[in-house]
């Protein structure tokens, strides 16, 4: 029961937080919406038992693409100005759009799940108890004794290549062309006298 109530919320969560991101004026709102959209759906996951891809949303989308995301909007400094023009003028085309769109998913869904296989077969009263059948780990038991069992040499390696590329980056970056040490020419200074000063 507890599992249908945190489901409920989490979906609530993640349709408003999905809409907010769209309907959001400032660029930075909608970049948290988003977050907060990836975490709602990671949370969702995690409730259907798939922990691997729940882990893998919060690294990579929350962890890293929002927050380029949120980076890249602070530092181009968007201002949030008020649109002059009226916010009905392109929703005939947006409802045209969404129509459309709406129109092939219901077409697809009766087309898709018209007929039950399952009923026609003649072992459709076969009761199959999918307890049994799962396996005790959970996923990321499983993925942690493939990785660092049979392809830990090329974890390994991808580590490496991974660590090279960082350097790589800051290597890049460094400029070593232009010396900001300034050096003293002591002939100059002391061949210099009151007739070539001035030229």
């Amino acid at each position: 029961m507890t599992v249908n109530i945190l489901f409920y919320i989490f979906s609530s969560v993640l349709l408003l937080s999905s809409f907010m991101v769209v309907i959001a004026q400032n660029a930075i709102y909608s970049v948290l919406f988003l977050v907060l959209s990836f975490i709602s759906a990671a949370s969702l996951l995690f409730l259907l038992k798939c922990e691997f891809l729940s882990l893998v949303f919060i690294l990579i989308y929350v962890g890293a693409i929002a927050i380029l995301f949120l980076f890249v909007v602070m530092m181009l400094d968007l201002k949030s100005e008020e649109r002059r023009e009226s916010k009905l003028k392109y929703f005939p085309f947006s409802l045209l759009i969404g129509g459309v769109f709406l129109t092939e998913i219901i077409v697809v869904i009766l087309e898709t799940f018209e007929t039950n296989v399952y009923n026609s077969s003649p072992l459709h009263n076969f009761y199959v108890n999918w307890y049994d059948k799962t396996d005790v780990f959970t996923e990321i038991q499983a993925l942690g004794q493939v990785i660092y069992t049979q392809y830990v040499l090329q974890f390994l390696i991808s580590g490496n290549v991974l660590l090279l590329a960082t350097l790589a980056a800051v290597v890049l970056t460094l400029n070593t062309t232009v010396s900001s040490s300034k050096t003293q020419v002591t002939f100059k200074q002391l061949s210099r006298n009151y007739k070539n000063v001035l030229v």
